[in-house]
Formats: structure tokens, sequence, C-alpha cells
């Protein structure tokens, strides 16, 4: 019998590139006040292996969702914390990224989040918003795009033998 999706883990490739994540994460220069996050097992094994001290809110809505309903979850963040990191997954992030970067705010960053978002990819956007509330589409700008692969060359796309 197969696992149900929801429950699936991480492989050895998926824990390291986690960890090494993580690490930049940590190193970044942003405090971040709240981590949303999906409630799958392969995200609190990806946060785990990530080692990140950030007070974390399970929201079983980032569980595959779409863009819009990411924004609706942002729009919902209580306390209007400065820095909030959403830990979900794709393609989901990656529709997220299109939508809230508003088009005159399109970079090489943005090209290169249009060309592959694999996973454990941090992509960290500035929001011209007073509260979370106010989060729309087009509403920032993508700052920082790091993937594992970006910091592990032996992290990038296998190569068939």
């Amino acid at each position: 019998m197969s696992q149900r999706d929801f429950d699936r883990g991480l492989n050895n490739r998926g824990r390291r590139g986690a960890a090494i994540v993580g690490e930049h994460i940590r190193d970044h220069a942003v405090h971040w006040d709240l981590l949303l996050a999906s409630p799958a097992e392969r995200v609190k094994r990806t946060i785990d292996a990530a080692r990140l001290q950030i007070p974390i809110q399970w929201d079983e809505h980032i569980y595959l969702a779409e863009s819009s309903t990411l924004i609706h979850v942002l729009q919902g963040v209580e306390g209007d914390p400065e820095a909030v990191l959403l830990a979900g997954h794709n393609p989901g992030l990656q529709e997220l990224v299109f939508d809230l970067v508003a088009a005159e705010n399109e970079n090489a960053l943005f090209a290169e989040v249009a060309e592959k978002y694999p996973t454990a990819t941090f992509a960290v956007l500035e929001l011209t918003i007073d509260r979370w509330a106010d989060c729309q589409p087009g509403c920032g700008k993508l700052v920082h795009l790091v993937r594992p692969r970006d910091l592990d060359p032996e992290l990038g796309p296998e190569r068939v033998r």
C-alpha cells in the first residue's frame, strides 16, 4: 500500500537540501517573526532538517494550496508581524511569487523563478503593505532567491548516468 501524499516524508537528498537552505535562512539578514506552514509530513521534516527557530503556525489551508488561497492565508495573519516565512508546496508557492510580484518589478530573479522553482527554494519578497490584510496581487518585489543547487551544485538536477 502506498502512502498518502500528506504523509510522505523526505528522502536523503531532500533532507540535505533542507539543511543547507535552512543554514542560509538562519544566516540571512531577515529576522522571521512567524513561520506559516502546511502540516504535511514532508514540510514538518523539511522544517526539522532546516533547524529553523521561528514560531510556527500550522495551517491545513496551505497544503497543496493555489496562490489565491495562500494570499488569503497571508491576509489573515494576526498581530501584523513584520516578516513572515511561508512553507508550503508547489506549484502554489511558485504561482504566489508570480502573483505577488508586480509586472514593473520583474527582474532577473523573477526570470529564475519562471525557469525552475524546485523543492526547498527560499524566496524573499518585499511587500508594499502596511498590514497583512492588505496583501494583494502585484504588491511585491522579489529581492532574494536561493535554491539548494545554488548552495551545493550536487543538489542540482539529477543526471541520468
